[in-house]
């Protein structure tokens, strides 16, 4: 074995590069290998990293189709119960903007916030509004309150704001105890106004022409 190599080797001496036509068969051999391996390296970032490149990138693509596509048959599947639910938003929101009062009814809610102190034997201090805030489709309407009674008293009266027809909500309380037990409460009372049709598209306009001055 170790003649046979030595003549192997012994074949790689004296090579002259303008005359491989009279080569030894292994160097002959061994240079058709390396011209193989060049050719197939060069193949590989000339032309073929770049396939496996684009078809990862298909793959990926090709994953997040059957993604999408499972996520529209679950809804196709589920479409029936998905009408229904959006029925049901939809009703739930009719429902709500109903306890919006309008224009007209915000001094029907004003009585409904003045019986229900003088219901509960509670004393009236003073009610004083406050800057109006717009909504997209409705108005805030701030009361400062302040009114005076027993705590129980104070307690059942918040209670009949809450379970008011119309949404009013009580905020930033402020209980200060007084002599022969009774309370001074001062809060605000959130009422909220339901705007008209008109009135959201004379604010939408109004946005309109104030961005097209900027």
């Amino acid at each position: 074995m170790a003649e046979g190599l030595r003549g192997f080797v012994e074949q790689f001496q004296g090579l002259a590069l303008d005359n491989v036509g009279s080569w030894p068969p292994g160097p002959k051999y061994a240079a058709w290998v390396g011209v193989v391996v060049l050719c197939l390296v060069g193949g590989w970032f000339a032309l073929w990293s770049g396939q496996v490149d684009e078809l990862r990138r298909l793959s990926g693509e090709e994953e997040s189709l059957k993604g999408q596509y499972r996520q529209k048959l679950q809804q196709a599947v589920n479409l029936e119960e998905l009408q229904r639910q959006k029925e049901l938003v939809n009703q739930y929101v009719l429902t709500l903007e109903k306890q919006l009062p309008s224009r007209a009814e915000m001094e029907e809610l004003l009585s409904d916030l003045n019986y229900a102190w003088t219901g509960r034997g509670v004393q009236f201090g003073s009610v004083k509004p406050g800057p109006r805030v717009a909504r997209d489709y409705y108005e805030e309407q701030p009361l400062a309150l302040r009114v005076s009674g027993r705590f129980h008293d104070l307690g059942a009266f918040t209670s009949d704001l809450a379970n008011l027809p119309r949404i009013v909500t009580l905020q930033n309380l402020n209980l200060q105890a007084g002599r022969d037990g009774q309370v001074t409460m001062d809060a605000t009372v959130r009422s909220f106004r339901y705007l008209s049709d008109e009135e959201v598209q004379a604010k939408r306009r109004a946005a309109q022409a104030q961005a097209q001055k900027k």
